[in-house]
Parts: C-alpha cells; structure tokens; sequence
C-alpha cells in the first residue's frame, strides 16, 4: 500500500515534464529527433537497445514475408530497424514524418547501400504516391513488405486506420504487413515506474520521452482489430512479443515492455 502510494507521488512531476511537450505531434517528434545527441545502448533514444537482439527473435515470423520484395519500415526514426532489415531483404526503404529524423538516419546509413529514406505521414492521402515514387527512385517497385515497430501505439485510433487503409496498395497483392507494438496493461504511471522512473529520479532518456513526445498509449489484439479492419486483412500470425529499449536498469542489457506482434495480408 505505502509503495503504491509513493509511486502515485510521481504524478505532479510528470504533469509538469509532459507539459513542455509542443503540442502538435509532428512539431514534437521534429524537435526531438533535431535535438537527439547520441544513438545506440548509450544513447539518448528511450526505444534504441542498441542490439540487433529484438529483431532477431523476429526473423522466423519475418520469414513468412516474400523476401524477394523490398521492406519499407514506417517510423524508422533514425534507421537502426532499415539497416538491420536490409541485411535480410533486397532494399529496404526508411520512412518517417520528421524531417529531422530521417537526416540522421541518412549520415547514420552511409555504410547501408540497400538502404534508402523519405520523409513521409503514413495517414496523410497522398502517402502510397510517396512510398511508391521512393521505391521507385531506389531502383525497386511494385509490391512491398511493410515493417511497423513502435508507431501505432501513438497514434489516436483515426490515424491508425488511415495508415493501414495507406497500406493496402503499398504492399499490393504480394506483400505482407509485420507490426511490432507496446501493449503495457497499466497507467501512465505504471509504465514510467516499470522503466525505473521514481520519485526521487527518472533514467534521462525516459525523461527526454516525456519532456518532448506524446504521451504514448497501449496496442495489443483488441486495437489491431479496429485498425486493420476483417474486411481487408487477413490475421496470418499474431502474439506476446518483448519491445527492448536502451538499458536503463541494467547497463548491460535492454530493458524490455510487454509487446504485441501481428502479420498481416490483404484479402
């Protein structure tokens, strides 16, 4: 009961964190990923573990996309998830809204041939017209694989429908959706104290997140379904999945959030 209560006593220190956040979300996550020092375990990124360890748990339910299409990972922040998937497909292309965020993925991809960048809103109407000139100037076209790691979860429920309506010709008649999600059950408060946050002290990286982000919410089963409605896809594999993020608690390894993970065909 004490420890419950004292857990609770961090409520006014988030409130005034999370009100410093810009209130429109596109503005946040340009300012967040401008200001963004250092990548990596060490790094500045709450969700970056730094470790290819994450992706490969994937890679068997990975292996029941096409691999002979190009992936497009949608958020792909500064490109740690488009590198490591262009090792297992033939080009992968980095979409994220934030301008900011796909310029360091670019200085950060040098090294990445198969790897391309554009910046792009997966809800806006003109999306799939962008996804499909990017592929295109990077050589590859047609049908896509999608890869989604940590983007729905902080999106309301009318920008996650718009973005898998977006989906449907982006992945055409070939192409598989894989997405990756945080399904925490609890409150705000729970979450941030499952990530090490106390009253007293808040890891930095969890502290930057909450000073500049929308807050984020949960995306398990139940959200998919609205989203990605029956009538136009087809559920191919779904399950628990562990999101890792920068080691916090440990310097040794990733702290990890309860996920939900789902594969995905149009019908």
């Amino acid at each position: 009961m004490l420890a419950a209560l004292k857990k609770y006593l961090l409520i006014p220190r988030l409130i005034k964190l999370s009100s410093a956040a810009p209130k429109d979300p596109r503005t946040a996550w340009d300012k967040y990923w401008g200001d963004v020092r250092t990548t990596g375990a060490t790094g500045d990124v709450l969700w970056d573990s730094g470790s290819s360890h994450e992706l490969e748990g994937y890679l068997p339910t990975l292996a029941q996309l096409d691999p002979s299409l190009p992936v497009v990972d949608v958020g792909c922040g500064h490109g740690s998830y488009t590198r490591l998937l262009s090792k297992h497909f033939p080009h992968a292309l980095g979409l994220d809204y934030a301008a900011n965020a796909v310029d360091r993925a670019r200085r950060e991809s040098t090294d990445f041939p198969a790897t391309s960048y554009a910046v792009c809103d997966m809800t806006a109407p003109d999306a799939a017209r962008i996804v499909a000139d990017a592929l295109a100037e990077a050589g590859t076209g047609g049908d896509a694989n999608v890869f989604i790691r940590g983007v729905l979860h902080v999106l309301d429920p009318k920008g996650r429908a718009a973005l898998a309506a977006n989906l449907l010709p982006v992945v055409g008649k070939r192409g598989s959706v894989f997405l990756a999600e945080t399904n925490f059950r609890g409150t705000p408060v729970d979450y941030v104290t499952h990530l090490g946050a106390t009253r007293h002290s808040i890891p930095a990286p969890l502290e930057w997140a909450i000073r500049g982000l929308p807050m984020p919410g949960r995306f398990g089963a139940a959200q998919r379904a609205k989203a990605f409605p029956a009538p136009d896809w087809t559920v191919v594999e779904d399950g628990s999945a562990n999101i890792e993020t920068r080691p916090l608690s440990n310097p040794s390894s990733p702290d990890v959030i309860p996920g939900y993970y789902a594969v995905l065909r149009p019908r």
